[in-house]
């Protein structure tokens, strides 16, 4: 539901998640989140995310350093999701963002709006989102900035005759300059029963802006592959992924789930 309003209908009772990543070397990434199902068509939820950049070098106009400070954001969502039609559900998520860089604090509001279409029959899902619709209220100093606005396209299909599920998201649509590649999200699991998975994803955008050196020497070292699994039973679910958000650094993200 973090990634999309709309997918906080699929949960089928009260559910609990806690999730971690270590992002990059020094920054963590932890959050936490709680949804529901109310009456026959609606489902609420809420969440908690919080990213600690790590300590950093305070220097002055000189160079010199004066001492260290820390980076961190936190962000505290509610989301609501209705059954709109057949197959067809929207969300919204109302957050509110804080952001400190050592003694400076922003405040920013904004929404994410979301709209999902499965058909159960022949296991399609597309979903089309429109992210961080909103802008600070509090600025650092003196000018308000808008939040970075994301529009997302995505498509699922699980066939029939393969225990395979592929899909493929657009992201960043707003941003014409981009070659095509570079919107582009793609991933296949196996579907191992239908309670455990493994997957793999590659995002072309992370991979081509983190090529190092030229001609032949030219790699981005493994940067915008990830590879996943979990294990998904009635109440309990558990899902771990490894992936590489820059050349040098590598990601591990744990998911953890309790349905009541």
């Amino acid at each position: 539901m973090f990634s999309n309003p709309a997918l906080a209908a699929s949960v089928s009772g009260m559910t609990v998640g806690l999730n971690y990543m270590n992002y990059m070397s020094g920054a963590n990434l932890a959050g936490a989140s709680f949804s529901k199902p109310i009456k026959e068509k609606a489902t609420l939820g809420a969440g908690i995310r919080y990213m600690n950049y790590g300590k950093m070098k305070q220097t002055d106009e000189n160079n010199v350093q004066t001492g260290t400070f820390n980076a961190s954001e936190i962000a505290v969502e509610g989301i609501f999701a209705y059954e709109l039609a057949r197959n067809l559900v929207g969300g919204i998520t109302a957050k509110l963002v804080s952001a400190y860089i050592g003694d400076y604090n922003s405040m920013a509001v904004g929404v994410d709006l979301g709209l999902n279409w499965y058909m159960p029959e022949r296991e399609w899902s597309l979903s089309v989102v429109a992210k961080n619709l909103g802008g600070q209220v509090k600025a650092y100093e003196e000018d308000f900035g808008k939040m970075p606005f994301d529009l997302q396209i995505g498509v699922s299909k699980t066939f029939a005759a393969l225990p395979v599920r592929i899909s493929a998201t657009l992201v960043d649509l707003t941003h014409y300059n981009y070659r095509f590649a570079n919107h582009l999200c793609v991933g296949a699991d196996i579907l191992l029963s239908e309670s455990i998975w493994a997957g793999v994803g590659y995002n072309f955008r992370r991979a081509e802006e983190m090529k190092m050196g030229t001609g032949d020497e030219e790699s981005s070292h493994g940067a915008g592959f990830s590879i996943g699994g979990g294990v998904n039973l009635e109440r309990f679910k558990l899902n771990i992924a490894y992936g590489k958000y820059h050349a040098s650094s590598s990601s591990l993200l744990v998911n953890l789930a309790y349905s009541f």
